[in-house]
């Protein structure tokens, strides 16, 4: 089978979905990542924290350049704890997916499915707080018309730090998938992820991903386990 993971921004593919990859590979499936923004532009600032001021100036963002590969590095860092080597990065500005014409996405992701014609997708939750979230998860459902299209399945993952921060949340997961053997490789590649990995109780923490795995674990009668919602199943 192959499964193709469309992610806004580096390390969302392992928070959203780190453990069931791994599971597909140890299945022998094919996994393809595509890493549609930047994930750090937005920050303005050569630290890597949120800073309030949106202006920026050459020195800081040649800094930021340098900030951007070295995400990337830690994205093939990660991903090779994953045992997936094919991941593709683009350069949409980080929270600002919406200043552009979605068609543009949607060419992008469309290009991906012609060309790996993938059997499932996983992509983010239409509910999210982070706008490139939503975005990419509307250009995944446009590029996966069911219509001369390979997808059969099209799956959506949560992303801490932004699924649960929507209020009132949407996320109603019906599909959970048991990481119990891959929840500490998930995390080790999670915090391969060093500008991205947080201290507890942040979401983005590895102690805070050891419990929603088991909070997912005890809602599906496991001791950990991812959570989806499945948006749409087609058996040809």
């Amino acid at each position: 089978m192959k499964i193709l993971i469309i992610a806004a921004h580096p390390d969302d593919e392992i928070l959203g979905a780190g453990g069931t990859i791994l599971k597909h590979r140890a299945k022998g499936d094919t996994v393809k990542i595509i890493i549609l923004a930047t994930g750090i532009t937005s920050r303005k600032s050569s630290k890597d924290e949120n800073n309030p001021k949106y202006e920026t100036n050459k020195i800081e963002e040649q800094k930021m350049k340098v900030k951007i590969e070295g995400l990337k590095k830690n994205s093939k860092n990660a991903c090779k704890i994953l045992k997936v080597n094919d991941v593709t990065h683009y350069d949409f500005p980080d929270n600002e997916m919406d200043t552009i014409p979605l068609l543009k996405v949607v060419k992008v992701i469309e290009k991906n499915i012609a060309d790996f014609k993938p059997d499932l997708v996983y992509t983010h939750h239409h509910g999210d707080l982070n706008v490139d979230h939503r975005i990419t998860y509307e250009a995944t459902l446009t590029a996966c018309r069911p219509i001369d299209n390979s997808v059969k399945e099209i799956i959506s993952f949560e992303i801490p730090s932004s699924t649960e921060w929507n209020y009132p949340t949407s996320f109603n997961p019906n599909y959970f998938i048991n990481i119990t053997k891959q929840l500490d490789k998930k995390i080790k590649a999670m915090e391969a992820y060093k500008s991205e990995i947080r201290k507890f109780p942040h979401p983005r923490s590895s102690k805070y991903l050891k419990i929603l795995a088991q909070k997912w674990g005890a809602v599906s009668g496991n001791l950990s386990a991812e959570a989806f919602e499945i948006i749409r199943k087609i058996e040809r």
